[in-house]
């Protein structure tokens, strides 16, 4: 079985079953569970996921990237600060960079003053961050692959027998 193709099969649809993905990879079911059980094991996989619509759920948050600029420091670099800042619950991603900045932190809060409150009172305070440059998220278009709001109804035809 190819492992890559299962992991394909899964980052598409978590959801899809076992004896599911076996017809789809031309194989077993046991085997396919053994696989997924050895990749959740060895962390390729780390967590099955669900992507909500926030908006339509009625739930206001408000999201950021924050730029973040830092000092390296000696024998470990950016990751003692990275692996620091990851610890912040408000923190959904970090990711170092190439270019005008070092990290690019996204967090989501309730308002955005409690993002600027989070920005300015825990993030910028770290030892070795130089500056941070905090971009508002105005819209979601497309969001892990899925386009979150098209506006476009399904215009196929429908066949009837």
């Amino acid at each position: 079985m190819n492992k890559l193709e299962l992991l394909e099969i899964l980052e598409d649809n978590a959801r899809v079953t076992p004896e599911e993905i076996a017809v789809m990879l031309q194989s077993d079911p046991a085997s396919v569970r053994r696989a997924i059980k050895e990749l959740e094991k060895n962390k390729t996989i780390l967590k099955y996921m669900t992507l909500v619509n926030w908006e339509k759920a009625g739930e206001e948050k408000v999201s950021a990237m924050i730029e973040v600029r830092i000092t390296p420091q000696r024998d470990v670099g950016f990751d003692a600060v990275a692996r620091r800042i990851c610890r912040f619950p408000e923190v959904r991603s970090v990711r170092l960079m190439s270019g005008a900045y070092d990290l690019a932190v996204f967090i989501e809060g309730r308002t955005m003053r409690e993002v600027s409150n989070f920005v300015a009172t825990k993030l910028a305070t770290i030892e070795g961050v130089v500056s941070t440059t905090t971009h508002f998220v105005l819209k979601t278009y497309k969001q892990d692959g899925v386009i979150v709001d098209d506006g476009e109804e399904d215009r196929r035809l429908m066949i009837t027998p």
